[in-house]
């Protein structure tokens, strides 16, 4: 298959990279960084740039959620006939109600895909032919895509050594997601901003490097994630104040058994989570 990137950053980047290792498929690079793209050629993460749509059997849109919307929404005509086309942004409901009746006038199928992968930083000079061999890959089709089309992406998906595909509609991706990953950026953003963060020298050691870890994101892009499914996170920060407020109630009240219980609790639900 012939496959074009738009946008090659961390994750476009990495996604370029897992096909050039692992498959025979031949990657093209877009991005409106020139350096970019002649850092991906010299690493041998794409086989050229390009600016003809109407190549690929797959197009990976890796941009931000409302630039990812507006660029596939204005090259609709563009897109090769019977075609797919996905993005890997992290949030599905808005992008694929907006662009999957466009392209369907055109005969392009629009697949809503999110690489449960990522790091701290951000750009292509971060990205790994690897990030995804312990990722899972979610896949949020509309009614409309053929069976045919998601076999096939499914298939992609494992070539570039994802280790779970896993398929939600777009609505439960999110409103999971609001839990799994955006609900913990914003508490560990939150938790980093305690006046005792500066005296935090010398007495920090894991719990406090994998609390804030996350801490560290790219404000421009998690702006418009959070804000694109904010009924859903609103729903879990609202939540999480109100178990925060059980803890701070049994410590005020001097209530041990209650905070043991709440302890035990939240331990035993963590032992029986599954990962992936």
């Amino acid at each position: 298959m012939i496959i074009t990137a738009v946008g090659i950053g961390l994750i476009g980047g990495s996604m370029c990279k897992a096909i050039k290792k692992h498959t025979n498929h031949k990657v093209y690079g877009i991005d409106i960084n020139s350096e970019t793209i002649a850092m991906a050629v010299s690493q041998n993460a794409i086989d050229g740039e390009t600016d003809d749509l109407s190549l690929a059997d797959i197009t990976i849109v890796s941009l931000y959620p409302t630039d990812a919307i507006d660029y596939i929404i204005s090259n609709a005509d563009r897109f090769k006939e019977g075609s797919i086309v996905i993005d890997t942004c992290g949030i599905k409901k808005e992008i694929v109600d907006r662009v999957t009746p466009v392209l369907e006038k055109y005969g392009v199928s629009f697949i809503g895909c999110h690489p449960m992968a990522g790091r701290e930083f951000s750009g292509f000079e971060y990205s790994l032919d690897d990030l995804f061999d312990t990722a899972s890959f979610i896949i949020t089709p509309s009614e409309s895509v053929p069976q045919a089309k998601l076999n096939l992406l499914e298939d992609f998906a494992y070539s570039l050594n994802f280790k779970k595909v896993v398929f939600a509609s777009p609505e439960e991706h999110d409103q999971i997601i609001a839990f799994t990953s955006q609900l913990a950026h914003i508490v560990s953003n939150a938790y980093i901003k305690s006046p005792t963060h500066q005296k935090q020298l010398g007495f920090s050691a894991g719990s406090f490097q994998d609390l804030t870890r996350v801490a560290k994101l790219n404000e421009t892009m998690w702006t418009p994630l959070f804000m694109l499914n904010k009924e859903p996170l609103c729903f879990e920060i609202d939540f999480i104040i109100e178990r925060l407020k059980e803890y701070r109630s049994a410590l005020q009240d001097g209530d041990s058994e209650r905070l043991k219980q709440l302890l035990r609790d939240g331990r035993i639900l963590k032992e029986e989570t599954k990962q992936l």
